[in-house]
């Protein structure tokens, strides 16, 4: 309660805060904007102002030079009376005293005014004090975590009755992380989150988004998940195949050598499931099928075989067909085409009180595809609770992720 209670403020002052100087940026804008627009109107209405008002001047300023001049004419001496009344007369003919220029009327000259809504106030008021909620309790929680070789399978469920998601937004982060990340958002109530450490400490939270609604609501409980399964990856360097940098995902290159290609080690354990998903590479297509084409597991590895379909392995056929120690079964799949996903589940069920230490040893296998699935026992003449996966292509194009 307390560590949750003092991020919420945390979250809360950082808000407005954000708030308060976005607010007073926008006021300053606004501020500045108006201020111009006075700047200029001001400088459009005066300027005819100003030039009238010099040629009023200048007339009044001429008037009373020649007003001067006809006094010193009639007060000066007799001799000298001639001449300037004579000077005083031409100036005075070419002189207009009795004209000025156009004055703009009374109701043409702006008289500038601020107009201010004080219903802006209100406004705001009613919205600031209708912004923000605090919640006491998440409509959704996370429920479980399932390890996953190199990856952890995320479950999470409402626990509020009357709230009805939209999306569910799922995140990640490492224990030594400071920011967690978006790993999944969807309706979905469930992820597999890959690419995880082993041993490794990682926190999830996980919210929800009402139904028709933008906002997401409050964060879950952070919880700490982990997984102690290395995850799968196919084995480097066969010539005929080319793969990802976490070697998790196989692509059939164009090269002509084929076999069959293995994970790097027995990583598959009973009571697991094992996923594998046909990825798209290139233009919504895969590559050309072929009969010895196939994605299963095996007891061990076997060099100098082209498929899978062989002792020792359980598989399916890009067609759907599915093989038991190189037998096919009349129960068939759907065929792999882009996106298909083909997952295994094994469990150990013994068949004596001397099946672990040899002898027949049996294994319930369930292979699904599409919404179908086949179930049988596979029977090994050796204890066998790891197992190796592979793939085999004879066509460029066909790309495999496992998980």
């Amino acid at each position: 309660i307390r560590e949750s209670a003092t991020l919420t403020r945390d979250v809360l002052e950082q808000h407005f805060n954000d708030l308060k100087g976005t607010l007073k940026k926008l006021l300053d804008e606004r501020l500045l904007s108006l201020l111009q627009e006075v700047d200029a109107i001001e400088q459009d209405s005066i300027k005819p102002l100003d030039e009238c008002q010099k040629l009023i001047e200048h007339g009044v300023s001429t008037a009373n030079d020649l007003l001067r001049e006809g006094e010193s004419a009639v007060h000066g001496d007799v001799g000298q009376q001639n001449e300037k009344l004579c000077s005083f007369t031409k100036k005075a003919l070419h002189i207009q005293l009795d004209s000025l220029p156009e004055v703009p009327s009374l109701v043409d000259v702006p008289c500038l005014s601020a107009q201010l809504d004080d219903c802006l106030l209100t406004i705001l008021k009613n919205q600031i004090f209708r912004h923000g909620t605090v919640a006491s309790r998440p409509p959704v929680q996370l429920e479980e975590f399932v390890e996953k070789p190199g990856g952890i399978l995320v479950r999470w469920c409402k626990v509020d009755d009357d709230f009805v998601p939209q999306d569910y937004r799922l995140q990640y982060r490492k224990s030594t992380a400071s920011h967690f990340e978006d790993v999944y958002v969807g309706s979905e109530t469930e992820f597999i989150v890959l690419h995880i450490d082993p041993d490794v400490d990682y926190q999830f939270r996980v919210c929800a988004r009402g139904d028709g609604r933008q906002e997401w609501s409050p964060w879950s409980v952070p919880q700490i998940g982990r997984t102690t399964l290395v995850p799968h990856e196919w084995t480097a360097g066969l010539e005929g195949y080319s793969l990802s940098s976490r070697r998790n995902i196989a692509l059939r290159n164009d090269s002509e050598s084929c076999g069959v290609l293995y994970s790097k080690a027995p990583t598959y354990f009973c009571g697991q499931t094992l996923t594998f998903r046909q990825v798209l590479s290139g233009i919504e297509t895969v590559g050309q099928p072929d009969r010895r084409d196939s994605l299963g597991v095996c007891v061990e590895q076997q060099k100098g075989y082209d498929s899978l379909q062989r002792d020792k392995a359980v598989c399916v056929s890009t067609n759907g067909a599915v093989f038991v120690n190189g037998k096919e079964m009349t129960n068939q799949l759907p065929a792999i085409t882009s996106g298909s996903t083909v997952t295994f589940d094994m469990e150990v069920v013994h068949l004596g009180p001397s099946s672990n230490e040899g002898g027949n040893f049996k294994l319930r296998v369930t292979i699904s595809s599409n919404n179908r699935e086949v179930v049988f026992d596979w029977v090994l003449d050796q204890c066998c609770v790891s197992l190796y996966f592979g793939c085999s292509f004879s066509y460029p194009g066909w790309k495999v992720l496992v998980f």
